[in-house]
């Protein structure tokens, strides 16, 4: 069934993943929680890009204001996650 064996993560699990662990980043420390998470080698993609690196991505997700101060670093807030892609669980 998959054709692909290395699939990209959404953004948006970056963003839940930040939410869940609750904490102010900065672009290194959040670098390191993504690689923790999802490996280092994980490529990750968005409603408008793919193929990114944790690096890119955090840009990404930076230069399209999805983050907000908090504690001397970021964080980010579930309204900044967009809910189009609710159709993978419909239940």
């Amino acid at each position: 069934m998959g054709t692909t064996s290395n699939q990209d993560i959404h953004g948006h699990e970056v963003m839940r993943m930040m939410l869940e662990l609750g904490a102010a980043f900065d672009v290194e420390s959040l670098e390191a929680a993504i690689h923790a998470r999802f490996g280092e080698s994980t490529r990750f993609c968005t409603c408008s890009a793919s193929g990114m690196t944790a690096r890119e991505l955090i840009d990404f997700l930076a230069e399209r204001g999805k983050f907000v101060p908090s504690g001397g670093g970021f964080s980010t807030q579930a309204s900044k996650i967009c809910s189009h892609e609710s159709n993978e669980s419909s239940q």
